[in-house]
């Protein structure tokens, strides 16, 4: 009888495990990210930040102080660096309710597949290329000008006006000063030189000199160094300021504690090496919100002086408020 009874009971414990649903497996990872854009307000103006993607920066690219240093700097900051430090390329649309003005393009597809979607996240934002008015080039290497012309050639944001400094466009666009340079920076003269011709065709290539304002509430701030006319843009609204600094500094784990470090990159090191120094003193002098290309994205926030060099304090995420 109880061999009866165990031999049900085992019977009905088998019966209710089968019944019961299969575990199912999880859903399949998502691998993408959210779409590149981050918006905020400065006064009356409106700023986005568009991501291009990245590209890994070989470390040893830096120079101007000890590898064990070096390393030791990017460490403190939890940047990893044995397969090149992920360096972001961003751009910037600043509507500001009379221009919708671009401040450099990205690097399309110069630079490879891990870069080239800032068309694709001003879309995601809620704009059209075609809406663009102004594009402001902070300098014209590749992964800031390559992004004016879609893969066919054509201009990628067709109904604007292409501002860049004159010093870039004597320098980039100039046939004698490429056949002068050397063979590794070829590519970068031809690759500006593609960028642009399009709008020069168009009549729409304006090289300024860096001097007063080319349109309302923005002003120019001459950074050369990291090529000969690099130019940084001050936008001011209802009494905030913000400079969009294009290439002052390429890794901010490193330059903002020693902005005596500069990147191979660097046309003029020394000239570069001055540039950031005044432009890092001034934004943390006057408080002001600083846009940097290379700075991980949004690459929005403000810089911090600290008893030796400098701190980098990025933005909150938080909703656009008229209030602050």
């Amino acid at each position: 009888m109880r061999l009866f009874s165990l031999s049900t009971a085992l019977s009905s414990a088998m019966i209710a495990l089968v019944s019961l649903p299969l575990q199912a497996a999880a859903p399949a990872q998502q691998k993408t990210q959210v779409p590149g854009y981050y918006r905020m307000a400065l006064g009356d103006f409106e700023v986005t930040a568009l991501y291009d993607g990245y590209v890994d920066l070989p470390a040893s690219l830096l120079k101007g102080m000890d590898d064990k240093d070096l390393q030791s700097l990017l460490a403190r900051m939890f940047v990893a660096s044995e397969k090149g430090v992920q360096t972001a390329v961003n751009a910037y649309l600043i509507n500001t309710g009379d221009n919708l003005v671009l401040i450099d393009t990205g690097a399309a597809k110069c630079f490879g597949p891990t870069l080239g979607v800032v068309q694709t996240n001003l879309k995601a934002s809620g704009y059209q290329p075609e809406q663009v008015d102004t594009v402001l080039l902070t300098h014209l290497h590749p992964d800031h000008a390559c992004g004016l012309v879609n893969a066919d050639g054509s201009p990628a944001y067709p109904n604007a006006t292409v501002e860049v400094p004159q010093a870039e466009a004597e320098f980039w666009l100039d046939e004698a000063t490429m056949a002068k340079a050397p063979e590794g920076m070829q590519g970068m003269f031809k690759m500006a030189q593609q960028a642009v011709a399009p709008y020069a065709k168009m009549n729409k290539l304006k090289p300024y000199k860096t001097e007063g304002k080319l349109l309302p509430g923005v002003s120019l701030v001459a950074s050369p160094g990291h090529t000969p006319g690099h130019t940084s843009y001050l936008f001011k609204s209802g009494g905030q300021s913000l400079l969009v600094w294009g290439d002052i500094l390429h890794n901010h784990a490193v330059q903002f504690a020693k902005p005596e470090v500069v990147i191979e990159f660097d046309v003029d090191s020394d000239q570069a090496r001055q540039s950031r120094q005044r432009i890092l003193a001034e934004a943390a002098t006057d408080k002001l919100w600083v846009a940097g290309a290379h700075l991980p994205f949004p690459g929005l926030g403000h810089v911090r002086k600290e008893a030796q060099g400098y701190a980098w304090v990025p933005v909150e995420f938080s909703p656009i408020r008229s209030d602050r």
